[in-house]
């Protein structure tokens, strides 16, 4: 049934991109953004699934740009759940030149069989885009502000906490994108870091397949848990408008 579904979402991604694709000067407007699927179903001696889905809605208007991201992915092995989690941020960015912005974050994030049950971060800074060109963006980022964590055995603490963070976008092509995003917050309590590496082509119009590889790191864990989650993901996905 799943598989049936994942079909029917692919197809009408394709017929989607074929409309836009007749269109030769699509409209342009301040929302952009992007939806991204994928789906595997392994069945023979072991039974295993897994599922991803990410979303993400940008409005850029003037010194203004505002963007939501979601994420969400889910893992069972014999109809066991051996992963899920989710993440939810909204970033707001102030352009006081065309290089230097404030920006205000707030970074929501559950998993499930993670070091942490929930991790949130409210966040404000500065930041500077270092390398501005067609072909290469690099961004770096310094703000404070608190972050509350909940452990897997239901203890909770609030810590003040510092974030450094980059992220570096290579227009590899007209139909190739390669992007690494780096954010490191740290407390007194405890160091999260996050890493998304990743490479998406363009298939038909606005149709498109991701690759990306997610790595996070808490460094101080309950005994016995890992401190590190990593995870692939292989997305189909649609964007529209820049």
């Amino acid at each position: 049934m799943q598989r049936i579904i994942f079909l029917v979402i692919s197809l009408f991604f394709v017929c989607l991109s074929q409309a836009f694709a007749q269109q030769q000067e699509p409209p342009k407007g301040p929302w952009s953004g992007s939806l991204g699927i994928g789906f595997l179903n392994v069945s023979g001696n072991a039974e295993s699934r897994s599922s991803n889905a990410e979303g993400l809605l940008a409005f850029d208007k003037g010194k203004w740009h505002h963007e939501l991201l979601g994420r969400a992915l889910g893992q069972s092995q014999n109809n066991v759940s051996t992963a899920e989690a989710y993440k939810l941020a909204y970033n707001l960015e102030y352009d006081f030149t065309d290089r230097t912005y404030a920006f205000g974050l707030v970074d929501w994030n559950k998993d499930l069989f993670g070091a942490f049950s929930e991790q949130s971060f409210e966040i404000a800074g500065i930041g500077r885009r270092f390398i501005v060109s067609d072909k290469h963006l690099l961004n770096g980022e310094i703000g404070v502000g608190a972050t509350q964590n909940e452990a897997q055995d239901g203890t909770t603490d609030e810590e003040f906490v510092t974030r450094l963070s980059g992220d570096y976008t290579w227009n590899i092509s007209e139909n190739a994108v390669f992007s690494q995003t780096l954010a490191v917050n740290i407390s007194s309590a405890n160091t999260f870091l996050e890493s998304v590496t990743a490479l998406k082509t363009s298939i038909a119009g606005p149709v498109g397949l991701s690759v990306s590889y997610t790595v996070r790191n808490n460094s101080d864990v309950l005994p016995g848990t890992k401190k590190t989650d990593t995870w692939t993901a292989i997305n189909l996905d649609y964007s529209f408008g820049k």
